[in-house]
């Protein structure tokens, strides 16, 4: 009798991604580097053809007390606009360094600057992200955290109208549909973050960083992985491999890349941040990224640092927890490794 579970077994575990790291010398991996990058940007789906003006228009401002919160609207994609809160520190240096925050499942930016969904300000148990923006921004980063497409102020509004938690099914099958990728769509759009940012006269453009957990830590990754104006990345509660997490437990559809087990694994894609400084957080129980597998996709990022001679750029947060936000390290590793990498 046929065995469906044995026949999915069969097929992934026959496939060795064309562009698994191999290389042996720093040419070697250029080229890799190259090669790979190229190809992923081309399976996420490329960059909007055409990249409209900013337009940066501010929806609302609110001093709360240590740094200043506003939320502007930016376009991303022509015609389509994304909100985004930005934490600006009331101390800070004529330049500073800047961190992009990118949320993962639930009700969107709100939920990691402080915010209930309906606007108000969280008070209790902070959740899986523990408003990690805040945090950021209370270290003296300027934080900016978009709304990913699909979350909260950007669901359908049939979606939204049927309190629906986000619109990723939805709108991440029509995207495929037309040959794009949700997971292409938020990543191009969270680089518009930073376009944003170096048009801001106090924001560093050597220290531009990026923060994500879950599918924020995807968008995180996956962005530090193909632009190089992210000088540094925390990866938290993502790092495994595609064949151990994503193909193996129910996740969301928006995680999924048509082809992309083909060309590469999770390590492979995460490898390309080298050699700019990563730190990955991963909880020891958590039940969709199991920790045995993040060990070992840490394990080949690792040989991707140790090749380059960047081993010291490379540093694992590896706490007692579940699916959630560490910052026991995070938080103060950006001014950090941005003020080593000076000396």
């Amino acid at each position: 009798m046929w065995n469906p579970d044995q026949y999915v077994k069969d097929l992934f575990g026959g496939v060795t991604p064309s562009e698994h790291f191999q290389a042996t010398t720093r040419q070697e991996w250029s080229a890799w580097r190259e090669r790979l990058r190229t190809r992923f940007v081309s399976l996420l789906g490329g960059p909007p053809a055409d990249s409209p003006k900013l337009a940066p228009v501010v929806l609302e401002s609110e001093d709360c007390g240590d740094y200043m919160r506003q939320r502007i609207q930016i376009e991303t994609y022509p015609g389509l606009h994304m909100p985004v809160y930005v934490l600006v520190p009331h101390e800070r240096g004529a330049q500073t360094g800047a961190v992009i925050a990118c949320h993962g499942h639930g009700y969107g930016s709100k939920d990691i600057v402080g915010l209930t969904p309906d606007g108000a300000k969280k008070s209790g148990d902070s959740g899986y992200q523990k408003n990690f923006a805040v945090e950021l921004a209370r270290r003296g980063y300027i934080t900016i955290a978009p709304e990913l497409l699909g979350f909260g102020d950007r669901r359908l509004e049939s979606d939204a109208q049927a309190e629906a938690s986000s619109s990723c099914h939805r709108l991440s099958t029509f995207l495929l549909a037309m040959g794009q990728t949700m997971a292409g769509y938020r990543v191009f759009e969270t680089l518009r973050c930073i376009d944003y940012l170096l048009e801001r006269e106090d924001v560093d453009p050597n220290r531009i960083g990026c923060m994500g957990i879950s599918g924020g830590g995807l968008v995180c990754s996956f962005a530090a992985a193909i632009d190089d104006r992210i000088s540094a990345a925390v990866v938290s509660g993502y790092t495994n491999t595609f064949k151990d997490s994503i193909l193996s437990i129910q996740h969301c559809i928006d995680n999924y890349v048509p082809g992309l087990s083909l060309v590469a694994e999770m390590p492979d894609i995460i490898g390309l941040i080298a050699p700019k400084p990563l730190l990955v957080e991963a909880g020891t129980r958590d039940p969709i990224f199991p920790v045995k597998s993040t060990l070992e996709a840490f394990e080949q990022i690792q040989r991707v640092y140790q090749l380059l001679g960047k081993e010291d750029r490379l540093a694992l947060d590896l706490f007692d927890g579940d699916h959630e936000i560490s910052g026991q390290v995070a938080y103060d590793w950006f001014n950090r490794i941005w003020d080593e990498r000076v000396q």
